[in-house]
């Protein structure tokens, strides 16, 4: 069998290599690679000292965005692709430190391994193929057969099968090696079904520090400087920039609709007349993930679609085709195959709902119209003649990095990725392109992100140190009530005082208290104190609070003892996993990491000015 699959290497494996090339070629072709600085051979990172090129990242992240386009149909925006070129430089680093880690232990892989994985542990994506599924199962007789047959090699899935295990299953070596002593002891398990299981209900009085007049709290200048140097790293903010934007939206006018209404109609039409759902589907529908499928989204049961679609699904008779059925996502022509009680297998094609040629290419020329008038202009006050002579209302808002940017609940996509890849003051962008409006940004200010000075953080740091010592000054307080209420009762302690009591609703160790958080003095007094007895003041981060226990109602050991074993496989996969998370965690912090991105983003981004 291993002969067979590499007797297969001519053919490309369509699940990774088609976008290592083809992101090589859209580098290159591009320019991407041709600018200063930045060639084939340049390292995006270099690993321990091994080098990864910059021809891996770009192919990595073009295959992540490759498959999200896919999946949405939509477009990618900046941000997004930030976030996928930031997933594929991680992945790569890691592969990168796990074969440097399957050598130094001596791990390999045989052929002999390879061939029993693939004959008997197919890989998540075919075991999912709805055409090695029986009801809805995977069928390991029908992947057998598919593996013998002349479709697998001429398809190449045999190569890809043999590249797939030689990646997988020495990374189950090392981790089974890691992950191998992972042990729960009975008393442990005991503890943790309690912090589930034990459930309490508490009555209680919290004291504000807004009580405490801030004129009686002194914070002193050497007081925050030792916070800021004890807490310089959490004071790290990210850079924000204030923005305005134009915008031209792709509205979808009743006209539009009726048009997408009308094609959609036009392929019903087709089908009627004899040609294959299957095959309209495969040409015609823009959903990119079940038109692959011939427009089949599988067997299930209800709840699975949206109110409108699953409706009108389960309205239709086996092999009926439905009417044009218009949902949040556009318009559906439906089909079921099988019916089996409140079990579908339907198909459907989708055109969504965008703008008419006419009414695109109206939009198309005003957009290029802003283009020309101030598109990556340095001057802001092109940005402003702009908008004057297209009639825009420009929009502002605060972008921060890191974060998409919302103005006035609009998503406004890719314009905060622009902003802090080096844009300056006064700076426009060039025409953001999104599926649903075109974008136009200036940059109005900006603040690098990144530790504040002491000056800058002393306010903030003031609130923070004025908020602890008003819940130091609490204590008093709070101690006198306490021992009012525990004389007294805490309700008319309370309404002496003049405050409100609280009541709680029933929780759990490991959910904790509402109204006053997790994991904190409350809670455990609430699974200490006596029923009915009064604590002392107890301290959360943003309250003094007194309570009672009202109510408590503690696990069942037999019901513990009943699920014990399950609890426990449970509880040691969970140890496996998080045994792994971590080894690989400190595998990549004792890494010596060299990270060329911004170096590679600056030459890019020079070239192009």
């Amino acid at each position: 069998m291993l002969q067979s699959m590499r007797s297969a290497a001519k053919y490309i494996w369509v699940f990774l290599v088609i976008f290592f090339v083809g992101g090589f070629l859209l580098a290159e072709t591009s320019g991407l690679l041709g600018v200063s600085q930045v060639t084939t051979n340049t390292a995006v990172a270099t690993v321990n000292g091994e080098d990864i090129p910059v021809t891996a990242w770009y192919a990595a992240t073009q295959q992540i965005e490759q498959e999200e386009m896919q999946r949405t149909g939509r477009t990618i925006t900046l941000e997004e692709r930030d976030r996928m070129g930031t997933q594929a430089f991680e992945q790569l680093v890691r592969d990168a430190l796990l074969r440097q880690e399957f050598k130094r232990r001596g791990i390999s892989v045989t052929d002999e391994e390879i061939t029993e994985a693939a004959k008997y542990n197919p890989p998540p994506q075919l075991t999912g193929s709805p055409e090695l599924q029986t009801n809805g199962q995977f069928d390991p007789v029908k992947y057998q057969r598919f593996l013998a047959s002349p479709v697998a090699r001429q398809e190449g899935l045999l190569l890809q099968l043999e590249q797939y295990y030689r990646n997988m299953i020495p990374q189950q070596k090392l981790f089974e090696q890691v992950s191998a002593d992972s042990y729960v002891t009975d008393p442990q398990l005991w503890s943790s079904y309690k912090d589930l299981n034990d459930s309490a209900q508490v009555s209680f009085v919290g004291l504000d520090p807004a009580r405490i007049a801030d004129a009686s709290v002194t914070v002193s200048n050497s007081e925050i400087s030792d916070y800021y140097d004890t807490h310089k790293k959490q004071l790290e903010a990210p850079g924000r920039a204030q923005v305005s934007v134009l915008i031209i939206p792709r509205t979808v006018g009743p006209a539009d609709s009726a048009a997408v209404r009308a094609r959609l109609l036009a392929l019903r039409d087709r089908i009627q007349k004899g040609e294959k759902f299957e095959d309209v589907a495969r040409a015609e529908s823009q959903d990119s993930v079940s038109a692959v499928a011939g427009g089949s989204l599988g067997r299930g049961p209800r709840g699975r679609f949206v109110p409108d679609f699953e409706t009108a699904a389960f309205a239709l008779k086996t092999g009926e085709l439905s009417p044009p059925v218009l949902t949040q996502f556009g318009y559906h022509l439906m089909r079921v195959d099988e019916r089996r009680g409140d079990t579908l297998a339907i198909r459907h094609i989708l055109v969504k709902l965008q703008q008419s040629d006419a009414t695109a290419a109206a939009t198309d020329r005003k957009a290029d119209s802003l283009a020309r008038l101030a598109a990556n202009a340095d001057d802001p006050k092109k940005f402003d003649e702009a908008a004057r002579t297209l009639k825009i209302t420009p929009v502002k808002g605060q972008a921060v990095e890191g974060q998409p940017l919302t103005i006035n609940g609009q998503f406004v996509p890719s314009v905060a990725s622009w902003v802090f890849k080096g844009a300056k003051k006064g700076e426009v962008s060039d025409l953001l392109e999104w599926d649903e409006a075109y974008f136009l940004a200036r940059v109005d200010s900006v603040v690098p992100g990144g530790s504040p000075s002491l000056e800058q953080a002393t306010a903030d740091i003031r609130k923070v140190l004025m908020l602890r010592k008003k819940l130091d000054a609490l204590q008093k307080p709070a101690t006198d009530f306490a021992r009012a209420a525990m004389g007294m009762g805490l309700e008319n302690a309370a309404a002496k005082g003049n405050v409100k009591v609280a009541q709680s609703a029933m929780f759990t160790r490991a959910t904790g208290i509402p109204e006053l958080g997790r994991a904190n003095e409350a809670v455990g007094a609430a699974f200490a104190l006596p029923i009915g007895q009064v604590s002392a003041p107890v301290k959360t981060d943003n309250v003094v609070v007194v309570l009672r226990v009202d109510r408590r109602v503690m696990a069942d050991s037999a019901q513990w003892v009943a699920q014990k074993s399950q609890q426990k496989a449970q509880v040691v996969q969970g140890l496996r996993q998080q045994k792994v998370r971590d080894f690989l965690t400190n595998l990549r912090e004792a890494a010596t990491v060299k990270d060329n991105r911004k170096k590679i983003e600056l030459a890019q981004r020079k070239a192009t000015q």
